[in-house]
């Protein structure tokens, strides 16, 4: 009998060899176990641009309905990309837009496996990215000049105060950022929860001797936030403290972990890719997009696999690792257990993830994990042999609770 998931998750389906693993670990790990309702939008490129995006705002408007969401990884396209899949336009990252309509912060944490020991060798304990979700670089508006030209900033307000950006003699690019009073805080608030929640140091980082205004307004409210919990902070032995973002990257690679590393948007995507690299692969990184009112998107913090894709598509098996989104929907499956006070789902969540580290530390690994094992392994497996291997001991796991049903 199949455990009955009491009410939806909304279902992002994504690209290239990431939607291939994806559609793999729904049918082989998810739906012989469970009664579970979807409520599925595809946001693969092609599917985006036939809608004009406008698929991406019903899906995060489908997740704030209902509370949980779980995406698979999508192609932000460049030019490029434009060409090759003859799209209308380069359509903005559906994460960005996503992560505006919710206004939440991303928090991405190690996958720690007991036989890929991290590469930083200082590192112990897990390193968590906490990387505000709106703003900056992914809603920036940009413009190319060809052409001699004098670019200000015009604020209409009660000043009507004019900037000059640059005078520009020749060809030239400009950026215009943008960010809200109420979008920072929200992410200091959560970036604390987080940490209380975790048990565990905080940093908040940026480069305020530079950028006094713009970098300056996130530290002064992150201290804001800070002090209103201080005593909160100091009674779970939680410590905060800010850096300049090049001394935290420093200070990073001395730390034993521990630590929830809050970060500006960029720079939130930039060191969780780090991070994840230095604990073994990109393939062992979770990520939950967490909202103010308490919404939930549970993703892999890597791309589409565009390398392995393509030997997919000329019928060549490739090894790649799918735990990280293995662990997106387990995520999910447990945030709505939680909610929904349905245990049942939350232990078989727990299960899956069990049979995930069952499998790599028993010696089936993907090719990306290969050169980081202690004890060295010899052979890699490929994707279908790795899922299959977690089905077998997700059934162990199991036992006779499902009656054999659904069993490899």
């Amino acid at each position: 009998m199949k455990i009955k998931v009491k009410n939806p998750i909304v279902e992002l389906d994504g690209d290239e060899m990431a939607r291939v693993m994806w559609h793999m670990i729904k049918e082989q790990l998810i739906l012989p176990y469970l009664d579970i309702p979807l409520v599925y939008f595809d946001l693969g490129i092609k599917s985006r641009d036939e809608t004009d995006d406008q698929i991406t705002i019903e899906a995060a408007k489908a997740i704030k309905k209902y509370g949980v969401g779980v995406k698979c990884a999508t192609i932000t396209p460049d030019a490029e990309r434009v060409k090759e899949y003859n799209l209308k336009k380069a359509w903005k990252s559906p994460n960005a837009t996503i992560r505006a309509y919710l206004d939440g912060t991303v928090f991405r944490k190690p996958i720690i496996v007991r036989n890929v020991p991290p590469l930083v060798r200082r590192w112990k304990k897990p390193i968590i990215i906490g990387r505000h979700a709106y703003g900056d670089i992914y809603n920036a508006v940009e413009y190319r000049l060809d052409e001699p030209a004098e670019v200000e900033l015009i604020v209409r307000n009660s000043k009507n105060e004019r900037l000059l950006v640059h005078k520009f003699e020749g060809k030239g690019v400009i950026l215009a950022m943008h960010n809200l009073e109420s979008s920072i805080r929200s992410f200091a608030r959560a970036c604390i929860n987080y940490a209380l929640s975790e048990k565990v140091d905080l940093w908040f980082s940026a480069k305020d001797t530079i950028s006094k205004v713009y970098h300056g307004y996130f530290k002064e409210i992150f201290q804001e936030e800070v002090e209103k919990r201080k005593e909160e902070l100091e009674r779970a032995g939680v410590r905060y403290q800010y850096l300049l973002i090049d001394d935290a990257a420093a200070q990073i690679m001395k730390s034993e972990g521990g630590i929830l590393w809050a970060c500006m948007n960029y720079e939130g995507d930039i060191m969780s890719d780090l991070v994840a690299a230095g604990f073994g692969s990109l393939g062992l990184m979770t990520s939950v997009l967490v909202s103010p009112d308490g919404v939930y998107e549970y993703e892999a913090a890597h791309g589409t696999v565009r390398r392995h894709y393509y030997e997919y598509l000329k019928g060549n098996r490739t090894s790649t690792n799918p735990t990280a989104s293995i662990f997106a929907w387990t995520g999910a499956l447990k945030k709505r257990g939680e909610l929904d006070g349905t245990e049942e789902v939350c232990k078989f969540a727990e299960k899956l993830e069990r049979a995930v580290l069952n499998t790599i530390e028993s010696g089936v690994i993907t090719k990306d994990l290969q050169p980081f094992t202690d004890p060295p392994v010899e052979r890699f497996v490929y994707l279908d042999e790795f899922i299959l291997e977690v089905r077998k001991n997700l059934e162990k796991l199991l036992g006779e609770e499902f009656g054999g049903e659904g069993s490899a």
